[in-house]
């Protein structure tokens, strides 16, 4: 079974972006960033691959990528409909048209499409790229959380999860990587 990795960026104080969606203010110091486009090249979504020359570099933790619509609409921004073409992309939304073939928008509940996903035989996994509203319905279906730390306080904005019910579960930690700009990346795998 294919797990369900949760790949975010969060400041110190639980924040994945600013009360009107800022990411900016995370700072990106080069040995962290060379890092990052080493080992998750294929979070990156396809047109920053092609401007950073990681073109055609093989996916090496995901095939999938799953998002909701605000965390598409950024690309859509600047005209880009298919922003992760390197990977099956679905966008959970109940108000997003379908613009481009190679992205299915999905209306369905997104524990069903996760659970299906999931089922899917494959060596790679599935990326939750979010946000806080989707990542909190499909909570109990996380299997990995790859929490980018980064050395900031935001004071205010959106939250690793919303709507997300009262429900402890253990994780248990498989990685930690610390960079001397403060920067760190943790890892950590459901238990059971």
């Amino acid at each position: 079974m294919r797990r369900l990795t949760y790949y975010i960026a969060v400041s110190v104080d639980g924040r994945i972006a600013g009360p009107a969606d800022e990411v900016e203010f995370y700072p990106q110091p080069e040995e962290y960033t060379a890092w990052m486009m080493e080992e998750y090249p294929d979070t990156l979504p396809t047109h920053v691959r092609k401007h950073l020359g990681l073109e055609g570099r093989p996916n090496r933790h995901f095939d999938t990528v799953v998002m909701g619509r605000r965390t598409y609409e950024p690309a859509l921004a600047v005209g880009v409909t298919s922003p992760y073409a390197h990977l099956r992309q679905y966008v959970v939304s109940t108000s997003q048209d379908e613009l481009d073939p190679a992205v299915t928008v999905v209306r369905e509940d997104p524990l069903a499409l996760v659970r299906r996903l999931k089922a899917e035989e494959g060596p790679l996994d599935i990326y939750l790229a979010g946000g806080a509203a989707l990542a909190g319905a499909v909570l109990a279906e996380i299997d990995r959380f790859v929490v980018k730390l980064y050395p900031v306080v935001a004071g205010a904005g959106h939250p690793m999860f919303t709507a997300a019910g009262f429900a402890p579960a253990e994780l248990e930690l498989a990685d930690l990587r610390t960079f001397a700009s403060g920067n760190v990346v943790l890892t950590y795998d459901r238990r059971g």
